[in-house]
């Protein structure tokens, strides 16, 4: 193991910021990548701190690289929702958890709440990920759905990434071994599942019907503590107030 995170840390300290910036790319256009979002901001924003991207541009250049892709990614993906991969949105969307339902709920929020409902989407861990494609098939404007998209997205990123640095920060302090630090990413991942399998079974007490699939898209959109702290409150509003 020791040897294992060894190697990791090479390849991060290589190729981290070209690595994260493809993975979130490919999240953002709309590709199920198996690795949450979060976990991704959060790990760059820790290694920023403890220094490993200095040699590539630092903290500012490791969170240009996630925000562009958020930026670029969710106007292909609207691109798309908007024009001609309408059809193919909802035929596909079953397959990666965006059902015909759920797509047509985000749709009508965007289409009521224009700008504001877009940005509010896309910093809602387990609504973010529908809140694109519901805003091209809703066909909104781009100067509707483009401030919302930036709004959004930076912030989302930027308490994640303000977590992720105090995080390393505190973890840099400690001189923590690689494998101590392996371990605590196992914790948060194991967190990640058994929180979102609580927030699966708060979602069938209100009547939704949540598949397994779409349990775990939504851990890959957002799989943090704080993010399932969030979800978890936001489902209790909506219990009480049905």
């Amino acid at each position: 193991m020791p040897q294992l995170a060894e190697l990791a840390n090479q390849f991060l300290n290589q190729y981290g910021l070209l690595a994260i910036f493809v993975i979130m790319m490919l999240k953002e256009i709309g590709f199920p990548v198996p690795i949450p979002a979060d976990l991704i901001m959060l790990g760059a924003a820790a290694s920023a701190a403890a220094g490993k991207f200095d040699a590539q541009g630092g903290l500012v250049v490791t969170f240009l690289a996630i925000l562009i892709p958020m930026f670029i990614g969710g106007l292909v993906q609207f691109g798309i929702a908007r024009g001609p991969g309408r059809a193919f949105v909802y035929r596909i969307g079953k397959y990666i958890g965006l059902t015909e339902a759920r797509l047509d709920k985000a749709m009508s929020a965007v289409q009521k709440g224009g700008t504001t409902a877009v940005t509010i989407g896309l910093t809602t861990p387990g609504v973010r990920i529908a809140t694109v494609p519901a805003s091209g098939l809703a066909n909104l404007s781009l100067g509707v759905f483009l401030p919302g998209l930036i709004l959004g997205s930076a912030f989302f990123l930027a308490w994640h990434f303000a977590l992720g640095y105090l995080g390393g920060l505190a973890l840099t302090l400690l001189s923590l071994p690689p494998i101590v630090l392996v371990g605590i990413l196992l914790v948060v991942i194991a967190l990640g599942i058994v929180g979102w399998r609580y927030a699966r079974r708060r979602s069938k007490q209100r009547g939704e019907e949540i598949s397994a699939r779409e349990a775990f898209i939504e851990w890959t959109d957002a799989a943090c503590p704080a993010c399932i702290a969030i979800a978890l409150t936001r489902q209790n509003i909506e219990l009480r107030q049905s």
